[in-house]
């Protein structure tokens, strides 16, 4: 049916009717991806439904609506689902449609060997140029695949659909009937993201470093993160989807591509979903290049750029790090897309990461999405072995690497505070985590008393409130101390600070007790982290006074770290109205009571007869 004409570069439109008259009853029919859907042809396909019988509906996602999904249809149309969009959900749950569970890398792989035969392909295509070729546009994925195996191809010429460049082509001589339509694109506007998806943007981008690669699909998470990337550099995007949010970093010269290994100076993507202006800024935009998915969703091509951050969103995560994506227990809800394809990718990436990004509840904030388990029949996308991060609005939970009981304090510290004591107990009923684990359930960590401070020789150290899962790193700290400085510390001889006195230490309300951690080496994915510093108060309410002591590691000493933290843990107590400081200090610890005397209040010491002084600072000064 591919005639010498059209070997010459020529070519004739026809009615959309005329077109698809060689679909038969039996056929299985592929239509275009995302805003690429060919809005004619599946319209006149809906007319055609009366003469048609059992005809396979394959895609993935699709803009607008799947009206062969209709009851009203379903004699004439079967939907089979790479990846269940919100148009075809419904028909999936009420057994009107089919799911099949694929990477999405795959897919092209079932046409070519046939396993899934494609009778009829319907594209959108870019009028063709002089050369004879037409572009894909916006939907590369797996339609150029599926032209190319097609027994038959029809494309809808639109002159909207932008020339992008890259793999992304077809000549005429590969398409069998053209049909015309000046109709605009499919639109797919972002909302904005609301406060918290915000929240948990600024958390990624806090894990993203400057020359990184970047892979981000499309919802308001994933626009949440471009916003707080602004003030980054050099990154690059090799990524299966973009939208509209890619711009502005592209104009402000954060995006540039320049420091990827493969494909340097190039945004790679397979196919993009926005707005009229997306599709104006790609048209023959050599910045971009499209190609099909067997190639930007492959595992080992995406490992060769160094620093690749695979950034994607989840249903739900239980305590040991499982992480499900395609589905609400047993209810088919999405699929497993190119997921797990960019995880693997980033993970064998040197300096690579895998994120998952998700809100902390679900269904107006009656279910938490970290969970003991994971309900029955939820599909397992990520297994335990593949995340490194997990970000919601209350954080980021480092899980690579980490031991089950590590991972379920890490995610019960990010989980909503609401839920935090169920999972505590179910973590405990299932011996995750110790049996007399504390957790503070209802605070908040206070992100603002977060600060950065250089000492005397220069280095810089992070200051921070103490979390629950800094245990590990505290004991750490405490026990690098000589047994002079233990001794001073602690006012005893033996040298033992075990489980149950450590998390004493990191388990603060961050009102009536506080703790400060200064950390070394702060990498933002806290990597290679070390407390150097601990600082803690106690607020005694009957008097309204805090004890406080503070800890420096030897190597750091005499730097002015101590005298730094007692300055900043007086800031904070001033702000909460606490009214000033108790502590009890050796005679022999001459630098402790020269750091109190230093901190610019007036220091009370009295001598008591076990050896140490009992010292009061009050804030307000005596007339």
């Amino acid at each position: 049916m591919r005639n010498a004409l059209r070997k010459e570069f020529a070519y004739s439109h026809t009615e959309a009717e005329e077109a698809l008259k060689p679909i038969r009853r039996g056929s299985r029919v592929f239509i275009g991806s995302g805003c690429g859907k060919p809005q004619l042809l599946v319209d006149t396909l809906m007319g055609m439904a009366p003469s048609l019988a059992d005809t396979e509906i394959m895609h993935i996602i699709t803009a607008g609506n799947a009206p062969y999904t209709e009851e009203n249809f379903v004699h004439s149309f079967r939907h089979n689902a790479f990846f269940i969009g919100a148009n075809t959900r419904k028909a999936i749950w009420d057994g009107r449609a089919d799911y099949t569970p694929i990477f999405l890398s795959e897919i092209p792989m079932m046409f070519k060997t046939g396993r899934i035969h494609v009778d009829t392909a319907l594209i959108t295509v870019s009028p063709p140029d002089k050369y004879g070729y037409v572009s894909l546009g916006v939907s590369v994925d797996v339609t150029k695949s599926a032209a190319e195996c097609a027994d038959y191809v029809v494309a809808e010429v639109n002159p909207n659909m932008p020339r992008t460049l890259g793999d992304s082509f077809l000549h005429v001589s590969q398409i069998d009937a053209f049909v015309h339509n000046s109709e605009p694109l499919p639109e797919f506007p972002m909302k904005d993201p609301g406060v918290v998806a915000k929240k948990i943007g600024k958390y990624v981008a806090e894990l993203i470093e400057d020359g990184s690669t970047l892979q981000l699909g499309y919802g308001t998470i994933p626009s949440a993160v471009m916003k707080y990337l602004r003030g980054k550099k050099d990154l690059g995007i090799h990524t299966e989807v973009f939208t509209d949010s890619l711009i502005d970093l592209v104009k402000q010269g954060v995006i540039t591509c320049r420091n990827k290994n493969l494909h340097p100076g190039k945004i790679i993507a397979s196919f993009c979903m926005g707005t009229r202006k997306l599709y104006r800024f790609i048209d023959k935009n050599p910045l971009f290049e499209f190609h099909p998915v067997e190639h930007v969703n492959d595992p080992f091509i995406i490992a060769q750029n160094n620093r690749m951050i695979s950034i994607n969103t989840a249903l739900s995560v239980d305590l040991t790090g499982q992480v499900c994506s395609d589905s609400l227990g047993s209810l088919l809800y999405s699929g497993i897309g190119g997921q797990l394809d960019f995880v693997r990718g980033a993970a064998r990436s040197r300096g690579g990461k895998s994120i998952i990004a998700m809100p902390s509840t679900a269904e107006r904030g009656t279910k938490s999405r970290i969970a003991p388990f994971l309900d029955e029949g939820s599909g397992v996308v990520l297994t335990r072995g593949d995340v490194h991060y997990v970000v919601t609005e209350y954080g980021i939970a480092h899980l690579h690497g980490k031991s089950i009981r590590e991972r379920a304090m890490e995610l019960i510290n990010i989980s909503h505070p609401k839920f935090r004591e169920d999972l505590l107990k179910a973590a405990k009923k299932k011996f995750y985590i110790y049996q007399d684990q504390l957790l503070r359930q209802d605070c908040i960590y206070p992100e603002r008393y977060e600060t950065y401070w250089q000492n005397k020789a220069g280095q810089q150290i992070f200051f921070r409130p103490v979390k629950p899962t800094d245990e590990k790193k505290v004991q750490e700290l405490i026990y690098s101390l000589s047994e002079p400085d233990f001794y001073k510390r602690f006012l005893q001889k033996v040298k033992i600070f075990p489980h149950e006195a450590a998390q004493k230490f990191v388990n603060v309300d961050y009102r009536n007790s506080m703790a400060f951690v200064g950390i070394l080496g702060r990498n933002k994915s806290g990597d290679n982290e070390e407390i150097i510093a601990l600082g803690e108060l106690y607020r005694d309410v009957s008097t309204n006074f805090s004890e406080v002591g503070f800890t420096v590691r030897g190597n750091m000493q005499h730097l002015g770290i101590g005298s730094f933290l007692l300055w900043y843990m007086i800031r904070y107590a001033r702000e909460q109205g606490i009214s000033g400081f108790t502590a009890e200090v050796l005679k022999e610890n001459d630098a402790m009571m020269k750091t109190f005397r230093q901190c610019g209040y007036p220091v009370k010491a009295s001598f008591d007869f076990s050896g140490a002084y009992e010292v009061e600072i009050p804030f307000e000064r005596e007339e």
